[in-house]
């Protein structure tokens, strides 16, 4: 398979190859998420990981030149107008158009280039690692968020309940 997510995948064996512990300790240190390509509607994955990372404590900038504003939050054209540090860059666009978004996540100071599922550019990892940034490839930072604390669910939400079997609402107690 190379889907990114399994054992074999390149992802996993390449030299951006990030363990699980260093995305655990990724996610535990920065809380400042630039979400570049964060979309309005509701629909969009981005605007789903957006949510969760919200409701998990994150601080979530939305950036992308389309939008005003996203879940309540002003939307910036690029990651140069966002005030403030800016600790992950988590990239949803299309692999041709992270090489300028890495250029920028270096010039503001990112700590760490987070690329989504199905985002991979070896290139601009590298620029972003020769210039002292982590880097994340082919990942969802709500899914790794959710696997290694516990958020996971149907609807990505935690439930706190530990099974393999649907909770029937409709029964009595």
């Amino acid at each position: 398979m190379t889907d990114g997510v399994s054992a074999n995948s390149p992802v996993n064996s390449g030299r951006f190859a990030t363990t699980a512990a260093g995305r655990i300790r990724i996610l535990e240190r920065y809380k400042r998420i630039a979400m570049v390509g964060l979309s309005s509607n509701p629909f969009r994955p981005s605007h789903f990981a957006a949510i969760y990372m919200l409701s998990e404590g994150y601080d979530v900038t939305p950036v992308n030149p389309r939008e005003k504003e996203v879940l309540g939050r002003r939307s910036y054209p690029s990651l140069r107008d966002v005030p403030g540090a800016v600790e992950i860059v988590d990239i949803f666009r299309e692999p041709a158009a992270v090489p300028p978004i890495v250029d920028e996540a270096i010039a503001v100071g990112a700590k760490v280039i987070w690329m989504q599922l199905g985002v991979v550019h070896e290139e601009a990892a590298e620029r972003a690692r020769q210039a002292g940034l982590e880097v994340v490839m082919d990942r969802c930072v709500k899914i790794e968020h959710a696997r290694f604390f516990g958020g996971l669910s149907t609807l990505g939400l935690n439930t706190g309940v530990i099974s393999s079997q649907r909770r029937n609402h409709l029964s009595a107690k």
